[in-house]
């Protein structure tokens, strides 16, 4: 199929709703559904998920930020350092970008960073009871982020033939650069500019040019949806919630290896892998995850 989407749902000309935007906002929202029913459930008080869904919200963005920073690319923002936190850059030209490049890795790190912070203000809440909870509404999150890297076209996956059965041609992916197919139609959107490069002869060259590749942000996106059900069958059909560090545990090892495995077809984004080479960045930077997990779920003893 061709992916040549409308990246903004609605455009009120004061402000655009993107899907991208839209996905995170479901994503919190029904991880704060799913964590005051947990609340509510085991007694706990609303205040302190107030306050967890803010260290969440806040570790989510500043990690991920931090993590592509660090992670991917920083040969380029060592050279811009105020890119790192403002939405725009200002060569070639001025732009502005919004925060273009979040790492998952990072966000991941953001969090467990965050719950010992949140803890220590509520010393009454332990840590594995936090962290085995809050890895259910993150699963599910983490489905709709990918929901928005495929509308963005954005993190694509590796060429393969267009016989394969889930071969996708994302028209705005980077394979051909939209200004100067915005210059070669006329066009005065993206969307518009590969349209036309899709369904007109004359720029069937270009249109050939482009190639199909793994929608990988589907792969993903379903894998952490049948995760997402494993951990909250965990939660509510099994005692496992009452074993510390288990369903965290559980969490480590396969959502890891998800992501591990999705590296297998996903494009290169550079980073860590140029010096480390045999794995990708995002190979690399799971292991860890995926042997804490183990550790957790196999050798730790210790009820905290």
């Amino acid at each position: 199929m061709n992916w040549n989407p409308d990246q903004v749902l609605l455009d009120l000309h004061i402000i655009q709703i993107r899907y991208y935007s839209l996905m995170f906002v479901i994503a919190f929202s029904l991880g704060f559904y799913l964590m005051k029913k947990i609340f509510l459930a085991e007694g706990k008080s609303l205040d302190k998920l107030d306050a967890l869904v803010i260290y969440v919200a806040l570790a989510t963005l500043l990690g991920a930020r931090l993590g592509h920073v660090f992670f991917y690319d920083w040969d380029y923002f060592k050279q811009h350092p105020l890119e790192i936190i403002l939405p725009f850059r200002f060569s070639p030209t001025f732009e502005v970008t919004g925060f273009a490049g979040l790492a998952s890795h990072g966000a991941a790190v953001g969090i467990i960073i965050a719950m010992f912070l949140y803890i220590r203000k509520y010393p009454d809440m332990k840590l594995s009871w936090v962290l085995d909870r809050i890895v259910i509404p993150i699963t599910i999150g983490g489905m709709f982020v990918r929901f928005g890297n495929f509308m963005n076209s954005e993190i694509v996956g590796k060429v393969v033939d267009s016989s394969f059965p889930f071969a996708v041609k994302f028209l705005q992916s980077g394979d051909f650069n939209a200004h100067e197919a915005m210059q070669l139609t006329g066009a005065t959107t993206p969307k518009d500019a590969f349209e036309l490069i899709a369904h007109n002869l004359q720029f069937a060259e270009i249109y050939n040019q482009i190639p199909y590749r793994h929608p990988v942000q589907l792969y993903e996106a379903v894998a952490y949806f049948f995760l997402f059900w494993l951990l909250y069958y965990l939660y509510w059909k099994t005692n496992k919630k009452d074993q510390p560090y288990f369903i965290f545990g559980v969490f480590l090892i396969a959502l890891w290896t998800i992501r591990f495995l999705a590296e297998y077809v996903k494009d290169s984004q550079g980073g860590i892998e140029k010096t480390l080479g045999l794995l990708s960045t995002g190979q690399w930077l799971s292991i860890p995850f995926i042997l804490a997990g183990v550790f957790l779920l196999f050798f730790k003893r210790k009820k905290v």
